[in-house]
């Protein structure tokens, strides 16, 4: 079977937001996708909260649900909804991994410190602390990765000081061993630079690492030597006398989101190890909150069981004989191709996957990223003739828009755009169709709003407070097609949620939407 090519780009981090100075897609150039906002062939989406498995609709989306979302075509729980209903049915503590754990001598805990609730959320780390002293723990470790992403820059404070206070409260010795940013240690992703989860490994694992008295000095010292460092690259620090881990500890990932876990659970689990010296590799049992790969089973051991994703857009195109091809670097990659495919490893039958190496430095110093390299691939396959589906992900509304810096977000934008051009005009020609969406806002809101007032908020300088983070924007949905043949149900507003995309793209590659799918956005004119 072959059929026009139907081709999904997806904006990552690119919301549609106030529209004003605060919002550097509205302030970028954006010609193509400004007209196709406007020629009644484009509506709005929503993709976060529980439109995409999260628990509240205060919580943000992210490129792990939004691209799930879209590939499964349904809304599935997602880790931090899973998480909190295993902890407060109070199945986590009956899990194998759980009464595993409780039996060291030293027990520790390593993850983000935060309420972002993107990879993890402070609040489950609180209750596994309070859990695992009242089963009889008697010493637990902390060993902090300090956001600043999907939080306020310089929040880190505020997270360390509830933890201390939690931990005054505990009849345990309990403390934080060692700490470092999330954009420096530890939390690397598609293998892009192993060098992060070395030094993290130095640190929390060999307790090598510049000493301090206690977090709260280590963080306010960093901060002052560097006026312009923020949380997401606060450099290692070693707390007290922490010496390291030991033959008979635990060690617990508290994080739920499993792309930046995975490397992690790798250094620990693998007994063939060749991406760094792991020295001295102590014999601990260690556990991930998730299970992070369900073809690969990383970790080995975990506390809660993933969303079950089956019957996704992938295998329905699949089984009709639709040849497809997957493509984004390193960055993105995995967005495209595993959680698209339902937090599957394995390339499905029918569907080609193509990494472009991403650039390796600061992403404001490098705006373009891979874009023109991965709208190269896609063109090729578009007008060659190959493919019946192509699918790609340009990161660089998110990855830019997270170091808020507002010129090098909308020089992101407008790289974006000419892209998007591209796209467009070689879609046309081989006479198919073109989606355009995101999987999430974040370029649209670089400030923090003030919710009592609802304006930008402000420092005590009377500067914006730079906002890092995604946005709980809703995100574009476009139909570009030359052909005239489709046209949207709801043009002009906000017309579903994310997982409508799946039934959406089933439809222009004309296979019938499977039971259970939530509706198409589209119908044949």
């Amino acid at each position: 079977m072959s059929i026009p090519p139907v081709v999904l780009c997806v904006l990552d981090g690119v919301g549609w937001g106030r529209r004003d100075d605060g919002d550097a897609v509205h302030l970028a150039k954006m010609p193509h996708l400004g007209r196709m906002m406007a020629d009644g062939s484009a509506c709005l989406l929503t993709a976060h909260g529980t439109a995409v498995g999260l628990p509240s609709d205060e919580d943000m989306g992210n490129s792990e649900v939004g691209h799930n979302a879209m590939g499964a075509g349904r809304v599935f729980d997602q880790g931090s909804t899973l998480v909190g209903q295993s902890i407060s049915s109070g199945r986590m503590w009956t899990a194998a991994a759980w009464q595993d754990a409780i039996k060291a001598e030293t027990l520790h805990f390593v993850g983000l410190l935060s309420d972002g609730g993107v990879h993890s959320h402070v609040d489950h780390l609180h209750a596994m602390i309070q859990q695992a002293v009242g089963d009889g723990v008697r010493r637990i470790r902390v060993h902090v990765l300090t956001d600043g992403r999907d939080v306020q820059a310089r929040s880190a404070p505020e997270y360390v000081a509830d933890l201390e206070a939690l931990f005054q409260t505990l009849d345990a010795d309990c403390a934080i061993a060692t700490g470092g940013g999330r954009m420096h240690i530890t939390m690397d992703r598609y293998e892009a630079d192993w060098s992060m989860v070395e030094r993290g490994w130095a640190l929390q694992v060999h307790g090598a690492g510049r000493r301090f008295n206690s977090a709260t000095q280590a963080i306010e010292t960093l901060y002052a030597e560097d006026g312009d460092i923020d949380d997401q690259y606060l450099p290692t620090f070693v707390v007290g006398d922490y010496a390291g881990m030991q033959d008979g500890d635990a060690v617990l990932m508290f994080n739920f989101r499993g792309d930046r876990a995975m490397e992690l659970c790798q250094a620990f689990d693998a007994d063939t190890f060749v991406h760094f010296d792991r020295g001295r590799r102590p014999q601990v049992f260690f556990a991930g909150m998730m299970e992070y790969d369900g073809d690969l089973h990383i970790p080995e051991n975990f506390l809660v069981e993933p969303p079950a994703i089956d019957n996704t857009v992938s295998h329905f195109l699949g089984e009709a004989r639709l040849m497809s091809l997957a493509v984004s670097e390193t960055q993105k990659f995995g967005h495209v191709t595993y959680f698209f495919n339902g937090n599957r490893g394995a390339c499905p039958e029918g569907e080609e996957w193509v990494e472009v190496p991403s650039l390796s430095g600061p992403f404001d110093q490098t705006p373009q990223m891979k874009a023109l390299e991965i709208t190269q691939a896609a063109v090729h396959a578009i007008t060659g003739g190959g493919h019946d589906h192509v699918r790609l992900n340009l990161a660089n509304g998110d990855m830019v828009g997270h170091t808020g810096d507002m010129a090098a977000t909308i020089q992101a934008m407008e790289i974006m755009d000419q892209c998007l051009g591209r796209l467009a005009q070689a879609t046309t020609q081989a006479g198919g169709v073109l989606i355009v969406t995101a999987d999430h806002g974040n370029a649209d809101q670089m400030f923090e709003v003030d919710k009592r007032t609802g304006a930008y908020a402000v420092d005590a300088k009377g500067r914006r407070k730079i906002r890092p983070s995604h946005s709980l924007n809703p995100v574009p949905f476009v139909l570009h097609d030359a052909t005239g043949r489709w046209a949207l149900n709801q043009p002009g507003e906000i017309a579903g949620g994310l997982a409508q995309v799946g039934s959406s793209l089933l439809e222009l590659c004309g296979v019938s939407l499977p039971a259970g799918y939530l509706p198409s956005l589209i119908r044949p004119r």
